[in-house]
């Protein structure tokens, strides 16, 4: 009688095998690619769709048409295409909230981590935190673009700088684990300084929270700016999907041209979800907690 057969598993197969079993990756879950697809839908719109739509300016014959196979998204009051509207509203809102998200995490990040590291200085940076988050952005933002002058480097410079607060916090809350690490003491002992230890120790502990901090910031960044816009606190010579908004407020038609208000209403909503979804996403995959057993 023949012995059984028995398997061996060479390491490249456990690790293989170890992968498959934890799972957990970004892709891994449908809500991962789905908002990245989302995520890259509208960035290419903005990127490639000024190039191949007209820039809508004029008046046409057409006003207040319905969505149609000629206008898919209709018409407005001066019968300018709604989706060229959008489209061209894209690369503003866009560009306002990556722009703006990135300035919040520069200064947010600078702030919390020199919080968390340099003792002395974290009473400073915790009050200076906490009348950060108890101001009133909103009005402040309205107030600081009105008297600078509406345009979108003021937007972007505005909404930015407003909104570092919350990013502070939450890195240095985490930062101030990281530091008190024995690594960090081990790195001070051997007379590394503190910019040094800041920048190749601390910082890249905290790098995913950056990540999540950047897409939750620009989404909440294009409702600020869609906000602002709609104020009439916007760039007037730019398309932006709060501008949109403003005109279909301004010529009484958002009771009757639905289709105004619903399409570029709907790209801020599925922006800021897809946006939103991919933050949760990224740092569900890098919890081990999370993930599958």
């Amino acid at each position: 009688m023949s012995a059984p057969a028995t398997t061996t598993m060479t390491p490249l197969g456990a690790l293989t095998r170890g992968r498959k079993r934890r799972g957990g990756g970004f892709f891994a879950a449908p809500s991962g690619w789905i908002s990245v697809a989302v995520l890259g839908v509208f960035v290419l719109t903005a990127v490639v769709g000024p190039m191949v739509i007209e820039r809508p300016g004029g008046l046409g014959t057409d006003i207040l048409q319905p969505p149609s196979t000629q206008h898919w998204f209709g018409t407005d009051d001066l019968g300018q295409d709604v989706f060229a509207q959008v489209v061209w509203g894209s690369r503003v809102s866009l560009i306002v909230g990556v722009a703006a998200s990135l300035i919040a995490i520069v200064i947010g990040t600078a702030v919390g981590l020199t919080g968390a590291y340099v003792r002395r200085l974290d009473p400073i940076v915790t009050t200076l935190t906490d009348v950060m988050l108890s101001l009133p952005l909103l009005p402040l933002m309205i107030l600081v673009t009105a008297l600078a002058g509406p345009s979108v480097a003021t937007l972007t410079i505005v909404i930015g700088v407003l909104s570092w607060a919350e990013v502070a916090r939450l890195i240095r809350s985490n930062a101030l684990v990281v530091s008190s690490m024995p690594y960090i003491d081990s790195a001070r002992v051997l007379g590394a300084g503190a910019p040094r230890i800041i920048s190749t120790e601390i910082l890249p502990a905290v790098v995913p929270l950056i990540v999540v901090s950047v897409l939750l910031q620009a989404a909440r960044a294009v409702i600020s700016e869609a906000g602002l816009s709609f104020l009439g606190m916007g760039d007037p010579s730019s398309w932006s999907w709060g501008r949109i908004l403003l005109n279909a407020q301004r010529s009484g038609v958002i009771s009757t041209a639905w289709w105004q208000t619903l399409f570029p209403s709907l790209a801020i909503l599925v922006l800021v979800l897809a946006a939103t979804i991919a933050g949760i996403r990224y740092n569900d995959s890098r919890d081990p907690r999370t993930r599958a057993a």
